[in-house]
């Protein structure tokens, strides 16, 4: 066997931000699954592999459940248990029965009905853009408040409210200190305990209202609602600009989705693989587990580098060409299994409608900077940038 890792390779190539660092393509070549030694000092495993991150992704025998496992990006000391309604780190029965509740709510039919409405949201932003005149930071202008209204729309966020929710949303991610994301985030909290409590009062068309008639109390609703607030908003906003930024540094792909919009669902899929905004995962075994040949020790936990799978050239030839016309299906940029991503449906319409329509009515959108001076959001759980300045 080889040597244990000693770290996760995190530095990516110099002038190509959105790529995986490229030690991970040869760490995938060599070995797909192979010792790691964690920030913590944990001796663990990376799997890097399009098949067995999948595997593992699907495999019962591995805990979802964040204080199992040891965080493979920072020394965070032990893992929290995740909070309530967080169903991203709880497994089965809790999982399950939170998933039973909020699956029908986020059907590929349900969320295609959508697509009207993000149509126009997006439109909206793009009039606001295009009447400030050229120039404009293309997260707050765009990328951000497009699915940010989405989601207070999903949630029933009163429209006199919208601005102020927002801004709490945004500061939760991309605060200036952690002491101001925490005092936002407890904020949220705070609000959508509130927003729960007038949805039992008076429902109204949202799907807040509508778990108001399951046997969810109000703990786990505002839970829930903080959860999709977390997991939809900030995956969402970086896609649309890291997407945007990957497409400008490809004006050849950028021209061939100006040219046929229709081909916005294979470009959303290729992107998606592309850039794997959240490129890394992890998993804690709950038994010994023989995989690739080896055997996994019960409590040991595995990092998968799904950054890594997504460029599996087993799985799509030539990985590292961005090509919008690829069939992309089977990446695993929203997960696999039991916690495949809930709001998928949703985030995919939102893109379809917010990328295409980018390029139609800005067809000489640039950036406004160097591309070295972009400000990425370097070591963080989800990737993209800070800001995205523009012109056209």
């Amino acid at each position: 066997m080889t040597e244990p890792l000693a770290a996760l390779p995190r530095t990516r190539p110099a002038g190509r931000p959105y790529d995986p660092p490229a030690e991970l393509a040869r760490l995938r070549a060599e070995q797909p699954l192979r010792r790691l030694v964690f920030p913590d000092g944990h001796h663990g495993w990376l799997a890097l592999g399009h098949g067995l991150v999948r595997a593992l992704l699907a495999d019962p025998r591995f805990s979802s459940r964040y204080e199992l496992q040891h965080y493979p990006l920072a020394d965070a000391g032990p893992m929290p248990s995740a909070p309530t309604g967080d169903l991203t780190g709880i497994d089965a029965p809790e999982h399950t029965r939170y998933r039973k509740l909020l699956a029908g709510k986020f059907t590929v039919r349900r969320m295609n009905l959508l697509t009207e409405r993000a149509e126009a949201i997006t439109a909206a932003h793009l009039d606001t853009m295009e009447a400030k005149g050229p120039g404009a930071d293309l997260v707050e202008a765009f990328a951000r408040p497009v699915p940010a209204v989405m989601i207070c729309e999903l949630l029933g966020v009163p429209y006199a409210e919208r601005d102020r929710f927002q801004s709490l949303a945004a500061t939760v991610s991309e605060g200036a200190t952690a002491e101001e994301q925490f005092a936002a985030y407890t904020e949220v909290g705070r609000y959508i305990g509130d927003l729960v409590t007038a949805k039992r009062a008076h429902p109204t068309d949202d799907l807040l209202s509508d778990l108001t008639t399951t046997d969810l109390s109000d703990e786990e609703l505002s839970g829930i609602g903080g959860f999709l607030l977390g997991a939809g908003l900030d995956t969402t906003t970086n896609m649309i600009a890291l997407g945007t930024f990957a497409l400008l540094e490809h004006p050849g792909q950028f021209a061939l989705l100006r040219a046929d919009p229709a081909l916005a669902g294979k470009a959303v899929e290729e992107l998606m693989r592309f850039l794997t905004i959240t490129h890394t995962g992890a998993r804690a075994a709950l038994e010994d587990v023989e995989l690739d040949g080896q055997v996994i020790r019960a409590g040991e936990t595995v990092a998968l580098a799904l950054q890594a799978a997504n460029r599996d050239p087993r799985r799509y030839p030539d990985p590292d060409v961005l090509d919008l016309t690829r069939d992309a299906t089977g990446h695993l940029s929203f997960g696999h299994g039991v916690h495949q991503c809930l709001g998928q449906q949703l985030a995919r319409v939102e893109m379809r409608a917010a990328l295409p329509a980018l390029a139609a009515r800005f067809p000489s959108l640039r950036l406004a900077v160097a591309p070295e001076e972009v400000p990425m959001r370097d070591g963080m759980d989800i990737y993209g940038v800070h800001r995205l300045p523009v012109t056209w």
